[in-house]
């Protein structure tokens, strides 16, 4: 019955020491609605929705109650921020999906509808991939894909819109409507406030573990649905780019996946000292195999990249001294930290490693710069299970600047975070980018965040480079040019 109540959250108190992650938060997710849970990274949207899942961080003391409708309890979905943790890394996607199928008492059909539902395809062997091969944004409709297998009657999407462009956002808006209208109840988690208004029949505010304000959309999130960044300038004068030395060269790259399915084709783009080119375009359209194959973590590619005029590698393993030259920030930075060591030291490694940093040096600087980051040392010092999915992000791009790299390449490393944050990191990249000649590939679907810091802006499509003034860089389909 719509408007039925499938779960509930009275109360909600988790506390981890001496911590509070969650203080007497209270919310209701009823049969086709969606409520959404909005606030600043860390201030326990994820802390509170895994409750509906029975989870909590480690030595976690819990009070208030959660519960849920039905005998045994209505089932829940759980979409993760980073899908990648919860993919099984040695299956192929679309045998992922018919096995769950099966246990679920579905079949072929089943899988078809998922597939539909969640705008997967067969298209370029995508469903004979495994996870690892996708993009962020495929995996996160694979996860939901997954939910929706399980006949989930709750689920819970934690910033489902990570890595993705903003077409097919859209699209993921009008599939949770289309969810709901069936009677299933949605928790989305989101930073995106465009997608919350277009999705959200209900808004719980959260700041520092409490709900402050609850309502319709309109009522609870007074802000525009899509902030702007203001152009990032500092204060004294920018190295002139066009001036400066080509940094990094690449020349008719081809990249493909194992199995031989072409993902790039002829790829090739400049970028100098002190200079930001942005690369957009769809999800899927290998925007992250060319960040990888730069940092030499695809090796099955052609062509040529040069550093300074020489030849890189293909493989990260073979850089030798050059490893610390071109750095790479993953989109899923949960799965670039190891799980049981505190995310401080493994950030202070890095200079260790690469840059022959004493201990007690790296430490002390790895400090400075999380703190100039916005991210409080203490916190950084648990394991990451203990972090936010936006801290762990900002502390994965410092251990990438903590070596001094040349070029930088961020891929979407302003998704899941809040405007204030987003705004400070984007500063920071600017700061090194113009005061040390740092070279920026920033991979982006987020255009506030692409007007604020590039220089330049080109777009895959099609496996092939285009200026963003021929493909639209964000996604929609323009007969001609933007103006």
């Amino acid at each position: 019955m719509s408007g039925s109540e499938l779960a509930a959250v009275d109360g909600l108190r988790v506390r981890v020491g001496p911590r509070v992650l969650v203080d007497g938060v209270s919310l209701r997710v009823r049969a086709g609605r969606v409520t959404a849970l909005v606030g600043p990274s860390g201030s326990g949207k994820t802390t509170t929705a895994l409750a509906l899942l029975g989870a909590y961080p480690e030595g976690a003391r819990v009070s208030g109650t959660v519960s849920l409708a039905g005998a045994g309890g209505a089932p829940v979905g759980h979409v993760p921020q980073h899908p990648g943790t919860v993919l099984n890394p040695a299956r192929r996607a679309g045998v992922l999906l018919r096995d769950l199928a099966r246990v679920h008492g579905g079949g072929p059909e089943a899988v078809r509808r998922a597939l539909h539902d969640t705008e997967l395809s067969e298209v370029d062997g995508l469903l004979r991939r495994y996870p690892h091969q996708l993009s962020g944004g495929q995996q996160q409709r694979l996860v939901l894909a997954q939910a929706l297998l399980t006949g989930a009657r709750v689920i819970v999407a934690d910033e489902p819109t990570t890595g993705q462009d903003p077409a097919t956002a859209h699209r993921l808006a009008a599939l949770f409507r289309r969810l709901a209208a069936r009677g299933t109840g949605l928790l989305l988690l989101s930073h995106d406030l465009a997608l919350v208004r277009e999705s959200a029949d209900e808004v719980v505010l959260l700041a520092d573990g409490r709900a402050v304000r609850t309502g319709p959309p309109d009522e609870v999130l007074r802000a525009p649905a899509r902030s702007a960044v203001p152009r990032v300038r500092p204060a004294p004068a920018p190295i002139s780019a066009p001036a400066a030395p080509v940094r990094l060269d690449v020349t008719g790259l081809t990249a493909r996946h194992p199995g031989g399915a072409v993902v790039l084709r002829e790829v090739g783009l400049s970028l100098r000292a002190g200079e930001c080119l942005a690369l957009t375009g769809r999800t899927g359209s290998g925007k992250t195999t060319l960040g990888r194959c730069l940092a030499g973590l695809h090796p099955r590619h052609e062509g040529t990249v040069l550093l300074d005029g020489e030849p890189l590698p293909r493989s990260v393993r073979q850089r030798g001294r050059r490893l610390a030259a071109v750095q790479y920030v993953f989109q899923d930075a949960r799965s670039a930290f190891a799980d049981h060591r505190p995310v401080l030291d493994q950030v202070a490694r890095a200079a260790v490693r690469l840059r022959g940093r004493t201990p007690s040096a790296a430490g002390a600087e790895s400090e400075a710069l999380l703190a100039a980051l916005g991210l409080d040392p203490a916190k950084a010092a648990r394991p990451p299970g203990g972090l936010s999915g936006g801290e762990l992000q900002r502390a994965a791009l410092a251990r990438a600047l903590i070596v001094g790299p040349a070029v930088l390449v961020c891929d979407e490393i302003t998704a899941g975070l809040d405007a204030d944050t987003r705004a400070s990191i984007l500063a920071h990249l600017a700061d090194r980018r113009d005061r040390a000649g740092l070279a920026l590939l920033f991979v982006s679907h987020d255009p506030a965040a692409v007007d604020a810091l590039a220089d330049r802006v080109v777009t895959l499509a099609d496996g092939r480079l285009r200026p963003a003034s021929t493909a639209h860089p964000f996604g929609r389909q323009d007969t001609a040019p933007p103006g």
